[in-house]
Formats: C-alpha cells, sequence, structure tokens
C-alpha cells in the first residue's frame, strides 16, 4: 500500500443528524439538504453517480447530472441507445449517490427506474444549448469510433442540417426517472462515527432507521 495514499484522511465535524430532526418523508429531508447544497456554492451540485447493472450482471457506474426532481422521484436525461439506457432497459433497478464534500454528506438512493414521457423530454431538450441539441443527434454514445475526427465531422453534419436552429428531439434521446425506494442519508461525523438515517418504502408507507457507521 502507497504510504502517501493510505495516510489521506479527514476528520469530520461539521454537522450531526438524528432520527428526530429528519423529516418524516425522504423527499422532503433531500429538499432540505439539497437546498443547504446550493446555497453552499457547490461546484455542479446536482452531479452524482448512476449505477446500473451490465449485460454480465456486474455494476456500472458514471456520473451524470440531475435534472429535476419531485415527490415522485429524481430525473435525469440521457441517450437511450447508450450502455446505460441497454442497461436500464435490461434491469430497470438503478443506485444513485450524491456526495457534497464540502458539507461532509452523501445520499445514497436505490430504486425502480422509468422513461419520462416524449412531451416532457422535448420540454427539456429544446431548453439546452443549440450546440448540446445538435450533440445528441452528432454522438453514437458508447459505441466505437475511429478518431476524434469522426465526431467534428458528424457534428458539422448536424450543424448544417439545423442551419435554422431549429433540432427535433432525437427518437433515441430522453429523460428517466427514478422512483425511489430506498433514501439513506450519511453525515460525516468524528471518528469515523458517522450518522446514517435509512428510510424504506415498505407497506405503503416511508419507515425510517438509523444505521451503524
Amino acid at each position: 500500500m502507497q504510504k502517501d495514499i493510505a495516510s489521506i484522511r479527514r476528520d469530520y465535524q461539521m454537522s450531526s443528524l438524528d432520527e428526530a430532526s429528519t423529516a418524516a418523508h425522504p423527499m422532503d429531508q433531500f429538499t432540505l439538504w439539497w437546498q443547504e447544497a446550493t446555497a453552499s456554492n457547490i461546484d455542479e451540485v446536482n452531479a452524482f453517480v448512476l449505477s446500473t447493472i451490465d449485460a454480465n450482471r456486474a455494476p456500472s457506474s458514471r456520473v451524470v447530472l440531475l435534472k429535476g426532481y419531485s415527490s415522485e422521484g429524481f430525473v435525469f436525461f440521457t441517450n437511450y441507445n447508450s450502455d446505460k439506457g441497454k442497461e436500464i432497459a435490461a434491469h430497470p433497478v438503478v443506485a444513485m449517490n450524491f456526495f457534497w464534500k464540502e458539507l461532509e454528506r452523501q445520499v445514497r438512493i436505490t430504486g425502480n427506474i422509468k422513461k419520462i414521457s416524449t412531451e416532457a423530454s422535448a420540454e427539456y431538450f429544446h431548453s439546452r444549448p443549440l450546440g448540446s441539441q445538435i450533440g445528441a443527434w452528432s454522438s453514437p454514445q458508447s459505441q466505437v469510433i475511429a478518431n476524434r475526427d469522426f465526431l467534428e465531422k458528424n457534428f458539422a453534419a448536424q450543424t448544417e442540417k439545423y442551419k435554422d436552429g431549429i433540432v427535433p428531439l432525437p427518437p433515441h434521446w430522453g429523460g428517466y426517472i427514478v422512483e425511489p425506494t430506498q433514501i439513506e442519508f450519511w453525515q460525516g461525523r468524528s471518528s469515523r462515527l458517522h450518522d446514517r438515517i435509512r428510510y424504506s418504502f415498505e407497506n405503503n408507507q416511508w419507515n425510517k432507521v438509523r444505521l451503524a457507521p
């Protein structure tokens, strides 16, 4: 083990978390933490790790961006033909993880996932910068390509095609909603005695427990 890596550590002392101070519903608790995170000027506060199950039933993770949430769940957008899109189609269960190190917090979420409506996907798609809209038509996401030049030429061709600035929603692109079945709120504490409060949806209601760190 490399000594310089093994010696990296931090003692968390910023805050605490207990059952009495947390909301009855996990989405209310998420809103409270989300508001505190956004007020803390965290860079790309909406970034989270999304984990899916690949064709070999192994975990597959990548960072994506949250684009909305409600009492129903968490929304993000992607190419449906990407590796994650294919993995979601085969195994529509995922895990999410937000890590806000500036607040010494993380939120772990597991749940079922499904596509949102085409109308909702189109509304968001057309709110994106023009370059991002054209990029969605230009990149065969997750496929092997010969070189960077392939992408540049594709982008140039699509830019010419949609030079009027009107870009339709690609049929292979849109949003998903993760409908949570479990949400854990983790607050770093001193001496690694972290606070962990987990909500689980059971028998049509949310139940809350404390976990050992």
